[in-house]
């Protein structure tokens, strides 16, 4: 008999509910993966045993906070803050290279090659550098190979903003197969056992709709990411901005 996989809820009251999506699940049916058979919106629709909304997407590989409403009447003043910017979201992310300390991404994006007849779309994306690595492994061209560990802050949400414009600043996400570099990806499979894209929405701030309470709900950073943080010494850091505990009994080396 083929196990059902519990979908981890991290936030839940009469309107809405939020899990930790984990990397490699699609929130919905789409044609671009039509062979996958497993999806958010109805493995939580049948884990709970009611319809749900969906209100907002991540990538097929970021895990993290995704949010859900109960009825339609809970989704449109959601759906309508989302539009207006309001909630705050924050990830963290593994990225080639030092990056600055600090920045702001002011760069439009072009839809894909699916949306031909939209024009690029206004996109921000602020983050901050919150530790670096050099490891003893050869790159490309390079004897040995730099990575940064990012806060990241964006301030619209299109699709696959975070992405494309660490791409566009050349400190590509690690494991992103898209807009990625393929390099640095086989390095950390080979090398590091890790196949995963290193992009985490971890929090999502926003104020409820129906009672006014400010909401803030965090997502636990997956096992592969904190090993390799671990390896890269850089916990403590991580913790500091996080909900992490310390010491950290569940990370198995």
């Amino acid at each position: 008999m083929k196990k059902v996989r519990v979908l981890e809820i991290i936030y839940e009251d009469a309107y809405y509910v939020a899990i930790n999506k984990p990397n490699g699940l699609l929130v919905h049916r789409t044609r671009i993966a039509e062979e996958k058979k497993e999806f958010a919106l109805q493995m939580l629709r049948d884990q709970l045993g009611y319809r749900l909304y969906t209100i907002h997407r991540l990538d097929r590989g970021t895990s993290g906070v995704l949010l859900f409403a109960k009825s339609a009447e809970a989704t449109t003043p959601i759906v309508q803050a989302f539009e207006a910017r309001e909630p705050d979201k924050t990830y963290f992310a593994i990225v080639r290279g030092y990056t600055p300390e600090a920045d702001v991404i002011d760069n439009p994006i072009r839809p894909d090659k699916d949306h031909k007849h939209k024009n690029p779309q206004d996109a921000k994306t602020r983050y901050e550098r919150l530790a670096t690595v050099e490891l003893p492994i050869p790159v490309g061209r390079y004897s040995t190979s730099r990575y940064s560990l990012v806060k990241v802050m964006p301030e619209t949400g299109r699709m696959h903003q975070i992405r494309k414009h660490f791409a566009h600043i050349r400190h590509y996400i690690v494991g992103d197969k898209r807009h990625g570099d393929w390099r640095h990806n086989k390095m950390f499979l080979e090398e590091l056992e890790s196949s995963y894209l290193l992009l985490h929405a971890a929090e999502l701030q926003f104020k409820h709709p129906f009672t006014g309470e400010d909401i803030s709900i965090k997502a636990q950073i997956p096992q592969n990411t904190l090993r390799l943080c671990e390896k890269f010494n850089w916990l403590d850091v991580l913790a500091e901005q996080t909900a992490l505990p310390r010491p950290l009994p569940q990370l198995i080396s």
